[in-house]
């Protein structure tokens, strides 16, 4: 048994060079992968039974293991949905068949459909917060939706508070009740009008028409109209046109507003509830103007617009950022952890499953309870490194021609024994 020993103690020996070879090679193909870990082999004995007095040879085996909890380094891009993590944990993504499976690829972008996938062409998960189903399940992918821009679309925001901040003149005619602007005769009377634009919930523009008339001293009444109820720019306006009328008072010591405010309160056609503040209103001898800066008459609210870009925090809630300036949290991304990331199967597509070795794994809110933080605009690196490579290739290169060398000479000592019978 001693020469078949050696033989096949050094073809194990050549095997796990080879397997050794195989990891070197995957890392080196996979060192500009995003997320990709490096692998590494390593090397245990297989001891044959023998006695104290005889030896027998073993063998060698090997495992290979990936280092899948190692930090790589960030690569920065300009690309808001290139996503990595920093700390522990993996993004949630599914495959085309609905799988779920972990991954620290973050290289997401939008397909067709707008959902977000990797190069590997994994979908990215999330929880939907437009529709409230934010709720994590910390056991599975309960919950999780792929995350998708176009489902973001466009979105007109209705106005839903204004001020109103104009200076009354404290020396204007007192205007007779039958014309006053809230009587909508054609013979109104007023000592001055202001407009201002807000927009329903559809994002359609509706101009308020609002009349400030002096009633008695120091008393004024303030009354809103849609200016889409006049056919002529001004009185009379159509029934249902008037939207709210309120009597306000002045003090005369100092010409603030002394009762009646401070807003006017009323719907916008096809709109919300608006709140129109009219505290910072005056009365002083001067004309009818509105005021400047921040007291100046305006309205919140916008048309439909569309997404202009999106945002990731640290906590990996997904911000659609419109182009009127508003915002919209839409997703939120969470993290999973398991106890020993470095058990996990790797699967192909640079994604992981998970097993009893690894654990089950655990979802949480990034950046909290020691889950890593998510980062924008930035994609982990592959933990390879060329130089460490290099050398284990040599080193395997060398230890194969070695353990071919021991077959060779274990064979030629065979052809030995067997020529001693010529």
């Amino acid at each position: 048994m001693g020469l078949y020993g050696v033989m096949t103690t050094s073809v194990s020996g050549m095997s796990v060079q080879s397997d050794r070879m195989g990891t070197v090679a995957d890392n080196i193909a996979n060192i500009n992968t995003a997320g990709y870990k490096a692998s590494s082999t390593e090397f245990s004995t297989l001891i044959a039974e023998g006695s104290v007095a005889q030896y027998v040879p073993g063998s060698v085996s090997s495992i290979a293991r990936r280092a899948i909890s190692q930090q790589g380094d960030f690569t920065y891009t300009k690309s808001p949905t290139d996503l990595g993590v920093s700390g522990n944990g993996f993004f949630m993504v599914q495959s085309d068949a609905g799988t779920p499976f972990l991954t620290r690829a973050g290289n997401f972008v939008p397909n067709p459909n707008g959902d977000l996938v990797n190069a590997a062409g994994f979908k990215l998960l999330g929880y939907n917060l437009l529709d409230g189903s934010s709720t994590s399940v910390v056991n599975s992918a309960a919950g999780l939706q792929v995350v998708n821009t176009s489902s973001l679309g466009m979105k007109a925001t209705p106005s839903t508070s204004g001020k109103f901040g104009v200076n009354l003149p404290a020396d204007a005619t007192v205007t007779a009740a039958a014309d006053l602007p809230s009587a909508n005769a054609a013979t109104a009377s007023y000592a001055g009008k202001t407009s201002i634009v807000t927009y329903d919930n559809l994002g359609h523009q509706v101009t308020l028409d609002v009349y400030s008339a002096k009633t008695s001293a120091n008393t004024w009444e303030v009354t809103v109209y849609n200016a889409a109820g006049s056919t002529n720019g001004g009185f009379p306006y159509a029934a249902g046109a008037q939207l709210s009328t309120k009597t306000v008072t002045f003090d005369p010591a100092n010409g603030n507003l002394a009762s009646g405010g401070p807003a006017m309160s009323f719907n916008i056609p096809n709109g919300a509830s608006f709140s129109l503040d009219i505290s910072k209103m005056t009365q002083l001898a001067a004309n009818y103007a509105p005021q400047t800066g921040a007291n100046a008459p305006g309205a919140n609210g916008s048309p439909p617009t569309a997404v202009d870009r999106l945002e990731v925090s640290n906590e990996g809630i997904v911000t659609a950022v419109y182009a009127d300036g508003s915002r919209v949290d839409a997703f939120k991304i969470p993290l999973a952890t398991v106890a020993s990331p470095d058990n996990l199967t790797a699967i192909s597509g640079n994604v992981y499953a998970t097993n009893k070795e690894s654990g089950d794994l655990q979802l949480g809110t990034a950046n909290e309870s020691g889950r890593g933080k998510i980062i924008s605009g930035a994609l982990e690196s592959s933990t390879v490194d060329l130089a460490s490579e290099l050398t284990s290739m040599v080193q395997a290169q060398r230890n194969y021609t070695a353990n071919s060398k021991v077959f060779q000479t274990g064979t030629e000592l065979l052809d030995v024994l067997v020529n001693l019978v010529r």
